[in-house]
Parts: C-alpha cells; sequence; structure tokens
C-alpha cells in the first residue's frame, strides 16, 4: 500500500478524522517499500562489482565542477557518487565502515550485501517472513566467523607474509611504473618502523604526494616530509645535524598589555621608534641563535626582520606551520612546543640528523630526517600526474591498512576467492541441521558469498559457472586450497597461499559482518515515511 501527498489519517472519536502526518509526507507501505529499498541496494552494489579483484575495471567519476576521478577502489566509488536514496545510502555506509575499520575490503562489503539483498528478495517471494530471514542470516554469520578462524594460516605473521598482503591488496590498482612488489617493501617497512608494543601506530606513518617524476621515484623517509619554504631567501637550504625549535610564539614586535597612542612630532622621534623595534627583533633572533638552535618551525608568522635577522644568523625558519605538524615536529625530534622562542629552555630543543628543503617545480618541500625521537615516518609517493597519484595513494593507503590489520590481528587467510568458498560449502553443511524455514535463509545467506569468487572469475575472463564448480570442488578434497588466479589474459584455479595472494582475517570478518548488518538492516524496513 502506498500513500503519497495527501496525509495519512486515523478516525477519531465520534468518527472525525485524526491526521497524523503532514499534507506533504510521501509513505510507502509493506512489499512496495521493501521492494523499493532492496532494488536500491541492489544497484549500489552492482555499480562497483565489475571493479572486484585484480583484473576489475575502473569508474570514470566526473562532479559537476567538472572534477575527474579514475579510480577502481571501491570506497572511492561509492562516497563519490551522489546517492539520495536511504536504503541506496546504507550500503555506502557498509563501505564507509569497512574502510574505516580495516582499509580494504570494501568493495567486496557492497557486492556481499547486494547479494544478500537479492537472496532475501527470493525468500520474501517465497513468503518466508523478513525476521525469519534475518535470523537465518544472523546464524550463517556466527558460523562464516568460525570458518575464517579455521582458515587463518598457522604461524607467525613475518614479513614475507606481509608482502604477499600488501600485494594482493594493491593489485589490479592503478601503481604506475613501479611494481607492487616494491611498493609492498615499502609499506612493510613502513608498517614495522610504526609498531610499538601495543601494537601498530597507524598514525605514525603518514603518506605525502608529489606530482614529477615517475612512480618509481616512491621511497619510504625515516622522518616528516611537509609543505614548507624558508622564510627568508638568505637562509640556508639544508642542515645537518639540527636544533631545532617548534613553537607557536610571537616574531613580531611586542604589543603592550595597555592601550596608548604616541605622537611622533619629528624624523628623529620615529627613527628611535624603529631603531626600537629593530634592537628587539635582532635580540629575539640573537636570543635564539644562542640557545644553539638550526631550525625554527613557527605556527605563527614571522616578521620579515625577525626573518632575515635569523638568516644572518645562519639559522633556517619557517613560518605558518599548521597545528598538528608544529606539534608532530616537537614529538618527532623529541622537544616540546613551546610559546616563548625568546626564553627557551633545553628540554624544549629537539633534534634531527638532517633538515633539508628540495624544490619540486614551483614548490617547496621540507625534509625533516632521523629525529631524536623519530617514531614518525613517511611514504614520499611520486607520479607524472595527478590522476596516477592519486590513485597511488589510494593503494597505498588500503596496503597500509591491511599489512596494520594483520600484524595487529595476527591472522591472514588464503585470498583469491578461496575463504568465499569454504565459507559457502561450510555454511551449507551447518544448515543441514537448522529446522523450518531458517534453514532457507542460511542456505541463501551461502549463496549469496558464492557471488565473490564468481565475480572474481567473470572479471578475470573465466566462464563463472565451470570457474565455481571447479573450485568447489578443489576445495571439497580434504587438503585442497583453490581460488581465482588472475594469469596473463584469462585465470586459473591454483592454490592462492602457493602463489602469494593472502587477506588479513580482520578483513574477511569485518566484511561478513557489515555487510550482514546492512543486509538484514534494509530487510526489516516495511514502512517508509518521507517529509518532502
Amino acid at each position: 500500500m502506498s500513500g503519497s501527498g495527501q496525509g495519512q489519517r486515523r478516525m477519531g472519536r465520534g468518527g472525525r478524522p485524526m491526521f497524523i502526518l503532514s499534507e506533504d509526507s510521501q509513505r510507502t507501505q509493506g512489499e512496495d517499500a521493501q521492494s523499493s529499498n532492496i532494488s536500491a541496494g541492489k544497484a549500489v552494489s552492482e555499480s562497483v562489482r565489475t571493479t572486484l579483484g585484480p583484473r576489475g575495471m575502473d569508474k570514470m567519476l566526473v562532479t559537476d565542477d567538472g572534477d575527474v576521478t579514475i579510480t577502481n577502489d571501491g570506497a572511492t566509488i561509492l562516497n563519490t557518487m551522489d546517492i539520495e536514496h536511504p536504503a541506496a545510502q546504507m550500503i555506502v555506509e557498509v563501505a564507509e565502515t569497512q574502510e574505516e575499520e580495516v582499509g580494504d575490503g570494501t568493495t567486496t562489503a557492497a557486492v556481499l550485501a547486494g547479494e544478500l539483498l537479492a537472496k532475501a528478495e527470493d525468500l520474501l517471494e517465497q513468503d518466508v517472513h523478513p525476521t525469519t530471514i534475518v535470523e537465518g542470516y544472523a546464524q550463517a554469520r556466527g558460523i562464516a566467523m568460525d570458518v575464517v578462524d579455521d582458515l587463518t594460516l598457522e604461524g607467525d605473521v613475518d614479513d614475507d607474509l606481509l608482502q604477499q598482503v600488501a600485494e594482493s591488496s594493491m593489485t589490479g590498482k592503478g601503481t604506475g611504473d613501479v611494481t607492487t612488489e616494491r611498493l609492498a617493501e615499502v609499506v612493510v617497512d613502513a608498517i614495522r618502523r610504526a609498531e610499538r608494543e601495543d601494537g601498530v601506530d597507524r598514525d605514525a606513518v603518514r603518506v605525502h604526494t608529489q606530482v614529477g617524476a615517475s612512480s618509481s621515484a616512491t621511497e619510504l623517509v625515516e622522518g616528516l616530509v611537509e609543505d614548507a619554504e624558508p622564510a627568508h631567501k638568505n637562509m640556508p637550504r639544508s642542515v645537518e645535524d639540527a636544533t631545532v625549535l617548534a613553537t607557536d610564539g610571537t616574531f613580531g614586535v611586542r604589543e603592550t598589555e595597555v592601550d596608548a597612542e604616541y605622537t611622533v612630532e619629528d624624523v628623529d622621534q620615529l627613527t628611535a621608534a624603529m631603531d626600537a623595534e629593530d634592537r628587539q627583533l635582532r635580540e629575539l633572533a640573537d636570543a635564539i641563535d644562542e640557545a644553539g638552535v638550526d631550525v625554527v618551525f613557527s605556527h605563527s608568522s614571522i616578521d620579515d626582520r625577525t626573518a632575515a635577522y635569523l638568516a644572518e644568523n645562519g639559522i633556517l625558519a619557517f613560518e605558518d606551520v599548521d597545528d598538528e605538524t608544529t606539534t608532530t615536529i616537537a614529538q618527532t625530534t623529541g622537544g616540546q612546543r613551546t610559546s616563548k622562542p625568546d626564553e627557551i629552555e633545553d628540554d624544549e630543543l629537539g633534534h634531527a640528523d638532517s633538515v633539508r628543503v628540495e624544490k619540486y617545480d614551483d614548490d617547496d618541500r621540507v625534509f625533516v630526517e632521523g629525529g631524536a625521537e623519530a617514531q614518525t615516518v613517511t611514504v614520499f609517493v611520486r607520479g607524472g600526474t595527478e590522476h596516477v597519484i592519486d590513485e597511488l595513494e589510494r593503494a597505498l593507503e588500503d596496503a597500509l591498512d591491511v599489512v596494520t590489520a594483520a600484524v595487529d590481528t595476527g591472522g591472514v587467510v588464503p585470498g583469491a576467492g578461496a575463504t568465499e568458498i569454504n565459507l559457502a560449502s561450510r555454511i551449507r553443511d551447518e544448515a543441514a541441521g537448522i529446522e523450518g524455514r531458517k534453514q532457507l535463509a542460511v542456505e541463501a545467506f551461502a549463496d549469496a558469498v558464492e557471488v565473490l569468487p564468481r565475480t572474481l572469475a567473470e572479471n578475470t575472463g573465466m566462464d563463472p559457472i565451470d570457474a565455481l564448480v571447479d573450485l568447489r570442488a578443489a576445495n571439497d578434497d580434504e587438503e585442497g586450497r583453490a581460488g581465482v588466479i588472475s594469469t596473463g589474459e584469462t585465470g586459473e584455479i591454483a592454490d592462492p597461499v602457493e602463489k602469494g595472494v593472502l587477506d588479513p582475517a580482520a578483513v574477511k570478518r569485518e566484511a561478513v559482518e557489515s555487510a550482514t548488518e546492512s543486509a538484514t538492516m534494509i530487510v526489516r524496513i516495511d514502512d517508509v515515511i518521507a517529509a518532502e
């Protein structure tokens, strides 16, 4: 039953109509609401399905302003699309949750959510109650989580395994002229440097992009890379064994606390006032020099005269450094951020092996390397064009996140669809022991999970039905373990572990969890009330 533009009413006492919704409300109920929501969710899922896997296709996204993004990253695609339907937006939220929690698997989660909705639609047409579907899906999800645990490879997650995880996450994504193997080495090195006793400090790994040169020039910097230029042209552009001051203090003439006006009656008085200011600024520059400072990072602006005096003293200074970077500089170099650059305490000073300024086209970049407390590293990303560098940055961010997930959770599983095939098989086996119509929902969940290896095969150029049959047969073997491996212009059924195709177990768990949650939420909705 649908209502449109006439308000919703109920009969009150005496038979008088009582309006409970405004005249402008739009209301959709029952099967119409369920069908609309499921169709919207499926449509969003289908929009990213062809991007799944190493041979997935790219999407060109054009904004109202004409900005163009070319990518096969599921999260980027869904976030950029102008989606208005509330149920469709819930699938977008699946991708966002996946991205926030584990950094990869967004397309997997979105495709699975869409297929769960498709299977639920079939069940609804067979008069299976939504609550029964929800309960069946929840039970199947629990089985899936146990299977992921069972499939987790035994032994320590060493650097070789982490490199395979990183490569698997970047395969099929735009990386320019640099190999995924080389990028994986950079990623693992970065994460290992950010590893602490309580896990990986993901915030200690930054990604900084710079257009120009080839992607193969991408490197790991043991420290920070920031957009900044010297405050004066005569300042040095490179300082070794640098004593560093990070401050938000004033580098201009001090303001008095009392408002006062002065009358200048002749040139001598004006000259004297200007000389007094100059002395004050020079004294500030000299005080910084006498404290042994080589490099200044200032959150506030630096007066031109102060900058000139600092340059005379051979000090390299940067002004208008953003708040977060100023604090990070202090932490990285082992110093403390201060508000009094003219009264510097020894423990406020930091140290770096080197601070250097490099010019890229018309832009300056400052490199702060080898800080005394250097726990921050930067992946300095290069690329020939903005499109290349944007896609490379997305690929690296995903790789950094999945390697972090693998280190923190300590588990990886076979990739290339092998895990999903095993999930589906085990869920079907368990479904046989479930009574009532809930069994149908559990079996439907198993069928939905198989959309992932089927799509991988299809995108790789294989016949999806034949590939699915072969995968089932190979994985039903006691010692079998098989997935869809991309080779040349097509693919093959092979052991993903032997081929080095691995995924963090956490990515699989989160994809199943978030996809199930969103699908069941949509299935339970039978009434949509929208204000206009």
